[in-house]
């Protein structure tokens, strides 16, 4: 006699629902990015952005990028009371939008986690310190 037994997956670990969503974003495929997020999540991007959907970011993305990837070197997770905190720290690669490709540009991705959902996100990368240079602006 065999008995079919009920189970249920256990959780994601905060850092690999962090993983799981960049991972979806740089497909891109935002709305599979969204699945990681509690409603009501924001998204704030370089220079002050907010977004309440990967949407947003993906959109805005588009406007400065080609295409656009992260190397995510580490994940430094501090855990809280009731909540994780998780950074992603690496570099994007891609190309820009007249085609020129780039790499080593630094980020740092924010990440708060509860209950197994991204709650807040927040977005630091040197693009804009290369777009400056780029256009000759040495400031």
């Amino acid at each position: 006699m065999s008995v079919a037994v009920k189970t249920e997956a256990a959780p994601l670990p905060d850092v690999a629902i962090v993983e799981a969503y960049l991972t979806a974003s740089m497909i891109p495929d935002p709305d599979a990015a969204a699945a990681y997020m509690a409603p009501g999540t924001v998204i704030t991007f370089t220079g002050g952005n907010t977004f309440d959907h990967p949407r947003g970011p993906t959109a805005f993305n588009a406007k400065r990028y080609r295409w656009v990837k992260k190397k995510m070197d580490r994940f430094d997770v501090c855990p809280g009371d009731g909540e994780t905190v998780v950074y992603s720290v690496g570099t994007l690669y891609g190309e820009w939008k007249d085609g020129t490709p780039f790499e080593g540009n630094r980020y740092v991705d924010r990440f708060v986690v509860r209950g197994g959902k991204i709650i807040k996100m927040d977005v630091w990368n040197d693009s804009a310190e290369r777009i400056l240079i780029r256009h000759g602006i040495d400031a």
